[in-house]
């Protein structure tokens, strides 16, 4: 039976711990020291630059958070402990926006089933009274994990060129609105947006304490923009490859498919000379 992608704090408390995993997801120069100052109870850390991804020396090539290889991303799980029997709970400080959304999504299509993310991150467990430390847990190592591929959809470049104009496809831009716009750009080398695509920020997928929104309501949502496009014409982007997992992750919540990750995202596309759009 398949588990909902996200688990709200309560729900954690009452699971019971036999091949439970607690992993706190760290984005950004201060996330390990965060993580050491202050963590869930039991819970190891990831790093999204060191561990999620494989930082290339030009982001040309891939964009700025290109997947690691599958040999790398297996040491990490075994690293961790994580087995394809593994239950694992995913949180990060940012709403699940970042790190955790990614390595949800990687887990996923890496084949491990019972993955969930923590709804609210750890503002909201800190809120519902979790027991916060800063003991530095040893994950026990797994013995094996087979990974061969990765399974679920993603495109390239190539794809999202040709057909991010073409009525039947739906190409999706979680950035934010001004970023979209071609307003400001506080990352990337250009401002704008891929011709065609549409904005749908990510921030939209949550209620205003960083929740998410009830899976019904998010299902009415989504399923407005998608009218009757098929899940496998349609991408989801953002800057990096990131943040677009956290709307990944909201779209199975609601109960779709889930669709395309255009993992270069605009961090890549911005890069190849490519026609960019503004709205200015």
């Amino acid at each position: 039976m398949k588990i909902s992608p996200i688990i709200k704090p309560e729900e954690l408390l009452n699971l019971p711990k036999e091949n439970l995993i607690i992993v706190d997801a760290g984005s950004g120069n201060s996330s390990h020291e965060n993580y050491l100052q202050k963590h869930l109870d039991g819970a190891f850390y990831v790093d999204l630059n060191e561990d999620l991804a494989e930082i290339p020396k030009n982001a040309k090539s891939g964009g700025r958070h290109p997947l690691p290889s599958l040999e790398k991303f297996a040491e990490v799980l075994l690293n961790l402990g994580i087995d394809e029997n593994a239950h694992v709970i995913i949180y990060d400080d940012k709403n699940a926006s970042n790190s955790a959304a990614r390595f949800w999504w990687m887990l996923k299509s890496a084949g491990i089933e019972n993955v969930q993310v923590l709804d609210g991150g750890l503002q909201m467990a800190i809120a519902k009274g979790f027991n916060i430390n800063s003991n530095k847990v040893e994950p026990k190592k797994a013995e094996k994990i087979n990974l061969k591929e990765w399974k679920l959809p993603k495109v390239d470049i190539n794809f999202v060129e040709k057909n991010s104009e073409n009525p039947d496809f739906l190409v999706i831009d979680v950035r934010e609105k001004d970023r979209y716009d071609g307003k400001t750009e506080p990352i990337d080398e250009v401002a704008g947006h891929i011709p065609g695509a549409i904005n749908v920020p990510f921030k939209e997928n949550l209620n205003e304490d960083g929740t998410f929104k009830n899976p019904e309501i998010l299902r009415e949502i989504y399923s407005k923009i998608f009218k009757n496009i098929p899940s496998e014409n349609i991408t989801i982007h953002c800057g990096s490859g990131v943040t677009a997992c956290h709307t990944l992750l909201a779209l199975d919540y609601a109960g779709f498919e889930i669709p395309n990750l255009y993992v270069g995202s605009w961090s890549e596309w911005s890069r190849n000379n490519l026609e960019i759009a503004k709205n200015i």
